[in-house]
C-alpha cells in the first residue's frame, strides 16, 4: 500500500536560506496541516489538535511524496514519527528518472495532465507559513481553508503522473536512499572562514564595479547596472542580440539571458570579443559573487556541529541522471583552490587584513573549496568520458582502450598521430592541442566546440587551423564519427518502428519506441528517456526538453532536436552516471566507509584512518562493475583536510 503524503508548514526559520535540514529542527517549525491518501483513496487532511491518524503513524509500506526529504524530516523532527529512510519514495526524483520536469508545478503541463498544481499556494504560502511584518502568525480560517485545499490538490497533482510515468526500479531507488544518506550526514564547514568572507563584501563590490567601468570604457557605472544590457547590444552582433538579449521582446540582461550567452561563447566564442566576453562574466560575478557563496554555507551549516546537509540532488540531470549540487553547489564551485597558502590566507581573511597582492574576488574564489573540512580521503576517475565514449563504440574504439590499458598518454598519442610525428618528438604545444581535441571533439563537436576549449587553455588558433585540426582528429579517431552514425540510425530506425528493440551497431546500446517516448537502454540496465518524441517533417527526431521552461500561453512544452553528437554525449555522461551510482552504493555498504560528497566524477570519504580509507576507495572506483567488463577504469586519490586541490 502506498502513502501519498503532503506536508504545508510554518517557521520563524527561513527556508530558502537555512535549508530543510535546519529549517525541520528549528522549534518555531509547526505543522499546519497534513493532506494524505493511501493508495487510489480520497484525500485526507489531518491538522493540528486533532488525534495523529493511526492509519498514517502505523504504515510500514512505502511513502510517496514530492522532494520526499522534506516530508521525512518533519515527520522525523516535527511529528517525531521515525519512519524508515527506506520507506520513502520521491516523486520528483522519479520526474527527473523519466527526463521530465522535477517541479510539481511544471510536471503536470509537461505531461498535459487535466490534474495540476494550484499556483495559489505562494500566495498561501506567504500569507500563512512565514511571520508577517509585526512578527506574528497570520491566523486566519479561510485562508487555512484555502492551504488545505491546496495541500490536498497537492497531493491529488503528484498521485496523478506519479502512476502515469514509469516508476523508478528497484536500482533507481536504492540509489536514491544512498543519496539520501550522504545528504543527512552532511559536509563540515568552515564557518569562521565563511563568516569572515562577508567583511569583503564591498571590496569585491568596487574590484567588479571598477573593471566593468574599465572594459566599457566608463559607458557602464557599475557591474549590476540596466546599462550592461545597452552596451552589450552595441557591442555583440546583432543575430546575438536578437536570439538572446531581445528574444523576449525587450532588451533583458537577467540570469537566463547570460546563461544563453555564455552557451554560445562556447560553441561560437569566434563571435565574441573577449572585451564582451570579459564584461559577462564579470557581471555573473556580481551577481553570483565569491562573497554569496560564502554567506550561503554559513547559513546552511547547522549550528550545532557546523554541517551543510542536503547538497545533493539524485538524478537532477535529467537527460542523462547525473547528479545535481543544490544549497553550497559543488558542482559549480570554481577549480581554483589555494593550495599551500590557505592556512595563511584563512588567518589574514579571518583577521580582516585587506591590503592583498591580488584582486580580492579571485582571492575568495581560491578559497570557496578549502571550506569544506574533515579528514577527507578524495579519489576521481582519470579521463572516465575518454574512456567510456570509445568503449561504448565497440570493436571499433578498442584500440583507444588500449592506450589506457598500457598507461599511454593518450593526449601526446592524439597528437602524435595528428600531427604524423613520433610520441617521442610532441611538443608541448601539441599535446595541448591533443588535449583539447579529445576533450572537445568526442561529441560530435567542431570548431566552434574546439574553439571555446582551446580558449580555456590558452590556445590561439586561427579558423583555418582549427578546421584542419577538427578534419585531422576525424581522420585519425574513425570510430568516433562511426559511433554517432551508428547511433542516429539505431534512434531514428527505432522512431519508425515502434515497439520494437533496435540494437547500436557493435554497442552494447538500444533505442526503443513505444509510441510516446523514445527510450535508449544503457550497459547497466538503465533507460534514458526521450519524453514525447516525435518525427519531424524535416525527418529529424524532436523531444520535450524538461530543462527548458513554458511560457505561461504557449501550447506545447520547448522541444529540442535530437543530432548525433547530443546522443554520444547523453550516452557517454549517463554510462558515467551510472559508474559513480554503483562505486556509491558499494561504498555506502562498506563499514567506515562514509561519503560526503560528490563532485562529477570525485568521490569525497570522511574516515578516522583516511589512509586506508584511500586504498579501499580508489580499489573500488578501478573495479568495473560486472556490466562493465572490459572497460579500463583508473583513478587517483589523495588525503586531505580540506577539499582542495
Amino acid at each position: 500500500m502506498i502513502l501519498w503524503i503532503d506536508f504545508e508548514t510554518r517557521s520563524r526559520c527561513d527556508l530558502r536560506a537555512r535549508g530543510v535540514y535546519t529549517y525541520a529542527q528549528d522549534i518555531t517549525t509547526d505543522v499546519l496541516c497534513m493532506s494524505y491518501a493511501f493508495d487510489d483513496g480520497d484525500v485526507q487532511t489531518w491538522v493540528p489538535g486533532q488525534p495523529l491518524p493511526a492509519d498514517v503513524v502505523s504504515h510500514k509500506g512505502q511513502i510517496r511524496a514530492h522532494n520526499a526529504a522534506f516530508e521525512r524530516l518533519i515527520f522525523w523532527y516535527v511529528l517525531q514519527i521515525e519512519f524508515k529512510l527506506e520507506q520513502f519514495y520521491c516523486t520528483a526524483a522519479q520526474a527527473r528518472c523519466n527526463a521530465a520536469p522535477g517541479a510539481l508545478e511544471d510536471v503536470g503541463r509537461f505531461y498535459g495532465l487535466n490534474v495540476r498544481k494550484d499556483h495559489r499556494g505562494n500566495q498561501l504560502i506567504r500569507a500563512l507559513s512565514i511571520p508577517q511584518k509585526d512578527g506574528h502568525f497570520q491566523e486566519d480560517p479561510a485562508l487555512l481553508a484555502e492551504m488545505i485545499a491546496y495541500c490536498e490538490q497537492d497531493v491529488r497533482t503528484m498521485r496523478a503522473f506519479s502512476t502515469v510515468i514509469r516508476d523508478m526500479t528497484d536500482e533507481e531507488l536504492a540509489d536514491y536512499h544512498v543519496n539520501e544518506r550522504i545528504n543527512d550526514r552532511g559536509i563540515k564547514i568552515d564557518v569562521d572562514l565563511a563568516n569572515a568572507a562577508e567583511k569583503y563584501k564591498h571590496i569585491v563590490k568596487h574590484e567588479l564595479n571598477t573593471t566593468v567601468r574599465a572594459l566599457t570604457n566608463g559607458e557602464v557605472p557599475y557591474a549590476t547596472s540596466a546599462k550592461v544590457g545597452n552596451w552589450l547590444a552595441d557591442n555583440l552582433e546583432s543575430g546575438i542580440v536578437n536570439d538572446t538579449l531581445l528574444a523576449s521582446g525587450r532588451l533583458s540582461f537577467a540570469k537566463d539571458t547570460r546563461a544563453k550567452l555564455m552557451l554560445l561563447a562556447e560553441e561560437a566564442p569566434q563571435d565574441f570579443s573577449d572585451t564582451a566576453l570579459a564584461v559577462i562574466e564579470t557581471v555573473n560575478d556580481a551577481s553570483a559573487s565569491s562573497v554569496a557563496k560564502f554567506e550561503r554555507m554559513a547559513n546552511l551549516a547547522d549550528p550545532e556541529d557546523g554541517r551543510a546537509r542536503g547538497a545533493f540532488v539524485f538524478a537532477g540531470g535529467a537527460a542523462t541522471g547525473r547528479f545535481a549540487s543544490f544549497g553550497i553547489q559543488l558542482h559549480n564551485l570554481p577549480r581554483a583552490s589555494r593550495g599551500a597558502d590557505h592556512d595563511a590566507v584563512r588567518a589574514d581573511l579571518i583577521e580582516g587584513y585587506n591590503d592583498f597582492d591580488e584582486p580580492v574576488n579571485q582571492i575568495l574564489k581560491s578559497m570557496l573549496r578549502g571550506t569544506l573540512i574533515g579528514n577527507f580521503a578524495i579519489a576521481d576517475w582519470s579521463s572516465i568520458e575518454a574512456r567510456v565514449n570509445p568503449w561504448l563504440a565497440g570493436p571499433a574504439g578498442a584500440d583507444v582502450l588500449e592506450l589506457f590499458r598500457g598507461g599511454k598518454d593518450l593526449y601526446k598519442v592524439t597528437a602524435a598521430r595528428m600531427f604524423s610525428v613520433a610520441e617521442a618528438d610532441v611538443t608541448k604545444d601539441q599535446r595541448q592541442i591533443g588535449k583539447v581535441a579529445v576533450l572537445a571533439l568526442g561529441f560530435g563537436g567542431g570548431p566552434g566546440a574546439f574553439m571555446a576549449m582551446g580558449k580555456a587553455y590558452g590556445l590561439t588558433l586561427d579558423d583555418a587551423e582549427v578546421e584542419l585540426i577538427v578534419r585531422q582528429w576525424r581522420r585519425t579517431n574513425p570510430w568516433a564519427p562511426a559511433f554517432w552514425s551508428a547511433l542516429e540510425r539505431a534512434y531514428r530506425m527505432a522512431m519508425r518502428h515502434k515497439g520494437e528493440v533496435v540494437h547500436v551497431t557493435n554497442s552494447p546500446l538500444s533505442y526503443y519506441y513505444d509510441g510516446l517516448h523514445l527510450w535508449c537502454a544503457l550497459p547497466s540496465g538503465r533507460v534514458l528517456c526521450y519524453p514525447l518524441a516525435r518525427m519531424e517533417d524535416d525527418g529529424e527526431v524532436s523531444y520535450a526538453k524538461a530543462a527548458w521552461k513554458m511560457a505561461a500561453n504557449a501550447d506545447e512544452w520547448p522541444r529540442a532536436k535530437l543530432w548525433p553528437g547530443l546522443a554520444c554525449e547523453n550516452v557517454v555522461q549517463a554510462t558515467a552516471a551510472c559508474l559513480l551510482r554503483d562505486a556509491l552504493r558499494r561504498i555506502d555498504a562498506i563499514p567506515d566507509m562514509v561519503v560526503v560528497a560528490h563532485v562529477h566524477d570525485e568521490i569525497v570519504v570522511e574516515a578516522v584512518n583516511t589512509g586506508a580509507a584511500l586504498g579501499e576507495l580508489l580499489d573500488v572506483m578501478s573495479s568495473p562493475p560486472a556490466w562493465a567488463k572490459g572497460l579500463p577504469l583508473a583513478a587517483e586519490g589523495r588525503t586531505a583536510e580540506r577539499f582542495g586541490k
